[in-house]
């Protein structure tokens, strides 16, 4: 891993910015790549579909949309010890999601004048759960998990056949989706999936005739960088989660730190893609040192070594030494992370502190592999410094605030003078107009 040494210097924000590890990817480049495939299903539906799959994930899907057999039967062929993970997880992300549901209230603000504030879930939503190097069932979970406990009722799941399976998506992709009660699953990958749920498609199964994926509302979940270009462009046709880029993990650890968990945390992210970005932020020579003397060795005895190696080597990795605990805060502040560990001395006091995560983990015994799966939190994490401006996936991500406004005739009446004088103020006088012709009578 590179070294990057902050300490003794002064940055302004931009430079600090600036001079932090990223990956290298190009969302506009890949989107020049993507319009045209999101043109192709929009005119031609499930043929291009399976056109798409075929060049790209090596197969030619014989269903678009999964039987509802293949669901059950994934299901009773699940490693019971899988499923008992599995089942474990839902537990524990729907009692996290069922306490983020926002409460509808109602404001008096004068006699016979109120305005009511209701959270309405959208009707429909598109979950897309990744394929490539890796097998997702936990993304299954937190994207159906926080939509279900928003109210959503009608949800469809779509993620990338495999030529081994049969052209289906992974089995426990499956088995996940009907654990949770799902029977809309659909085996398309990539920008076509986020196509088909952004505009709909329509096609026919050899043995179950006809089919038709309605369009939705809100498209979420993961993606390599050509499913982020996908969303950007059909963002504002439908409402999406966010454009997620590479995984990414930030330490900020003192002395105190264990070295051993501090290297295989770094590797447990790096383990995701090449692209994965992997930075320890301390204030400790020493940890950084013994860090950078014992990571390579343990990365090359993992079982996918080479990508971790290519991640941990690249531009979007690296170990910064900072003078002090304020400036290792600002840094993994500016820096954004999309999972945040703390290890350092009185470690809830320092997260506290921080202002931009997506999530923060506290302590030894909080690392990022347990937000991944179990901890109740949810996984789908804004990357890229986004945390600034946006959470992670959520129960807020399928509803949206509709204010209801009520005042009765002598509500109206007293501000009758007041409104006509901002409309006046306004030059739009028709507004004023439209309040006093409720008195000239």
């Amino acid at each position: 891993m590179k070294r990057c040494d902050f300490r003794g210097q002064t940055f302004t924000q931009r430079e600090l910015i600036d001079a932090l590890p990223r990956a290298e990817v190009s969302v506009d480049d890949a989107a020049h790549i993507v319009e045209p495939m999101l043109a192709g299903v929009r005119e031609r539906g499930a043929a291009y579909l399976r056109e798409l799959s075929e060049k790209f994930d090596s197969v030619r899907p014989h269903h678009l949309r999964v039987p509802a057999n293949a669901l059950t039967s994934a299901l009773k062929t699940l490693d019971p010890m899988v499923r008992a993970g599995l089942e474990e997880a839902i537990t524990r992300v729907r009692a996290v999601h069922k306490a983020q549901r926002p409460h509808d209230f109602t404001v008096e603000v004068a006699a016979g004048a109120s305005v009511r504030q209701r959270w309405i879930p959208v009707a429909r939503v598109g979950l897309y759960v990744p394929g490539g190097l890796a097998v997702y069932p936990s993304s299954v979970i937190m994207n159906v998990v926080a939509a279900q406990e928003a109210g959503v009722q009608s949800l469809a799941v779509a993620s990338p056949p495999q030529a081994r399976h049969g052209g289906l998506p992974h089995p426990t992709i499956l088995a996940a989706c009907e654990l949770l009660g799902v029977s809309e699953v659909y085996a398309v990958g990539g920008a076509g999936a986020i196509g088909m749920f952004a505009y709909g498609a329509a096609g026919s199964e050899p043995q179950d005739g006809e089919w038709l994926c309605e369009p939705v509302n809100v498209i979420t979940g993961p993606g390599n960088v050509f499913v982020a270009a996908a969303k950007r462009l059909v963002r504002g046709h439908v409402g999406i989660d966010a454009e997620a880029g590479p995984t990414e993990i930030a330490i900020l650890a003192d002395d105190t730190a264990s070295v051993e968990h501090v290297v295989a945390d770094l590797i447990s992210q790096a383990e995701h893609d090449p692209q994965a970005g992997s930075v320890l932020v301390t204030m400790s020579e020493s940890l950084a040192d013994q860090v950078a003397q014992s990571i390579g060795d343990v990365a090359g005895r993992t079982k996918h070594a080479e990508r971790v190696v290519e991640a941990l080597s690249g531009p979007q990795s690296a170990i910064v030494l900072v003078d002090d605990l304020d400036q290792g805060v600002a840094v993994v502040d500016a820096y954004g992370a999309e999972h945040l560990e703390i290890q350092t001395a009185d470690a809830s006091r320092v997260a506290d502190r921080i202002t931009n995560a997506g999530a923060i983990f506290v302590g030894p015994y909080s690392p990022v592999s347990l937000g991944d799966y179990m901890a109740g939190s949810n996984h789908v994490l804004p990357t890229g410094g986004c945390a600034a401006f946006t959470s992670g996936l959520g129960v807020h991500s399928f509803v949206r605030a509709v204010q209801v406004i009520e005042y009765t005739r002598d509500a109206l009446a007293e501000l009758e003078g007041r409104i006509v004088a901002l409309a006046d103020a306004e030059d739009l006088p028709a507004h004023g107009e439209a309040v006093t012709a409720r008195f000239d009578q």
